[in-house]
């Protein structure tokens, strides 16, 4: 038991020492309230909106005109869907 312990509480420890923070974004973040973005959009104003949980998820229930793009594939897809020259939102 005891071996077992000290086993697992290394392997954390080692896990936890090799993990590299997120290196900043290459371009601005902004935390947007839900009541800001509902806002901006009752005014028309250009948003893309990318919904970030399962297809499943997005499936069920969506913001309309949002697109669906998987958390655990935002690093790949991003470059070619992501537009850089408009307000993103991903929520």
């Amino acid at each position: 038991m005891t071996r077992a312990l000290v086993t697992v509480l290394l392997a954390g420890g080692l896990l936890l020492g090799a993990a590299q923070p997120a290196a900043p974004p290459d371009y601005p973040v902004k935390l947007l309230k839900v009541d800001d973005l509902k806002a901006q959009l009752d005014r028309g104003e250009k948003v893309t909106m990318f919904d970030v949980r399962t297809p499943d998820a997005f499936a069920e229930m969506h913001i309309k005109g949002a697109k669906n793009l998987p958390l655990r594939q935002v690093e790949a897809r991003a470059a070619k869907e992501v537009p850089k020259a408009s307000r993103v939102v991903l929520y």
